[in-house]
């Protein structure tokens, strides 16, 4: 997620350069149709930092839907209001100035307690601010990404020293566990397993309790149930900002009535083994967490690894019972002929 630390001293001194009362950004949340503020700066105390606005909502967002400045210079109680202040603090604001970032991607606005505190000449100035909160955007956007990937190859690294060192699957499913939650910041990691008839599914490893009490972690799950169950039964991923799964977040991980978190961001990936989804893989954090396509590619080649690994596991103990099978075969055989 992009660090917007950087936009709190260029707002202190866009208000300073337009002796301005407060200065806001609002860029665009996971959500294309509602904007939220970024970062402010404010002489008081009364901005709403969690207002949401929609395109065409008060007077930011007709800059939002129409992509085009706005200046207000004697501010009109009777008409669109400004949104971000609480009610009584709003009544105090006379002039109104805003500003489009580049393709509507957000809006950065100024207000003042006196009247015809702007000028056209100030708007144009504002819009080289907006330009240049634009490539700060960019180049840390980029900075940030190459990092990303950066530590997503180290984390694909040791999970490869990781499968050389791990003799058993189950220490090798703990650490895997731990490791995909450091590098991908989900507070919660943990993989699910089909039962024998294929009805139901257990958890086998978690990096961190998903349940109050331990013995709930050891119960069967039915597949017809929950999100897991879902993608048992479908084999396809599923996540919270999936388009194609609106439902998503409103349905349980488990089933109803379950003690768990309230999980705000998840993705579960099916693993398939032998055309068959044996498993399935759970990262779920309370928090809203970007899931972004570096993370579903980098979570595409994780699972594809362990996916190989649990195939690899099914052959082994395929040719244990196949051998053990021969080995009974061969020793009756014996017994009835030394009979």
């Amino acid at each position: 997620m992009l660090d917007k630390s950087y936009l709190t001293p260029i707002l202190n001194i866009v208000c300073s350069v337009f002796d301005a009362y407060s200065a806001v950004v609002f860029l665009p949340t996971d959500n294309e149709n509602l904007f939220q503020i970024s970062d402010s700066f404010s002489l008081g105390d009364n901005i709403n930092k969690d207002c949401l606005l929609e395109p065409g909502q008060g007077l930011v967002g007709w800059i939002i839907r129409n992509n085009q400045p706005l200046l207000v210079n004697d501010f009109d109680r009777q008409g669109d209001g400004l949104g971000y202040y609480y009610r009584e603090a709003e009544s105090k604001i006379k002039s109104f100035m805003g500003c489009p970032l580049d393709k509507g991607r957000g809006v950065l606005c100024l207000d003042s307690k006196r009247s015809f505190s702007f000028s056209t000449k100030d708007q144009k100035i504002l819009h080289q601010f907006t330009q240049f909160i634009e490539i700060l955007r960019s180049n840390l956007g980029q900075y940030e990404l190459n990092e990303q990937k950066y530590n997503y190859y180290v984390c694909l690294q040791a999970i490869k020293a990781l499968k050389d060192k791990s003799s058993r699957w189950s220490q090798f499913l703990n650490d895997f566990l731990n490791i995909l939650s450091e590098f991908t910041r989900f507070s919660h990691c943990f993989f699910a397993s089909r039962d024998k008839d294929g009805q139901g599914f257990y958890l086998e490893g978690w990096n961190e309790p998903i349940f109050p009490k331990q013995e709930q972690h050891h119960q069967r799950f039915d597949t017809r149930e929950g999100l897991i169950g879902w993608v048992f039964r479908n084999h396809a991923r599923i996540s919270s900002n999936d388009g194609r799964h609106s439902h998503s977040l409103k349905t349980p991980l488990f089933r109803k009535h379950r003690d768990t978190p309230n999980f705000q961001s998840v993705i579960c990936l099916p693993l398939v083994v032998n055309a068959k989804t044996r498993g399935v893989l759970v990262l779920a954090d309370q928090g809203l967490l970007p899931i972004t396509e570096e993370l579903n590619g980098f979570l595409s080649l994780i699972t594809d690894q362990l996916g190989l690994l649990l195939d690899n596991l099914y052959l082994k103990n395929k040719l244990h019972r196949q051998t053990l099978a021969r080995q009974e075969k061969t020793k009756t055989n014996g017994e009835n002929g030394c009979s």
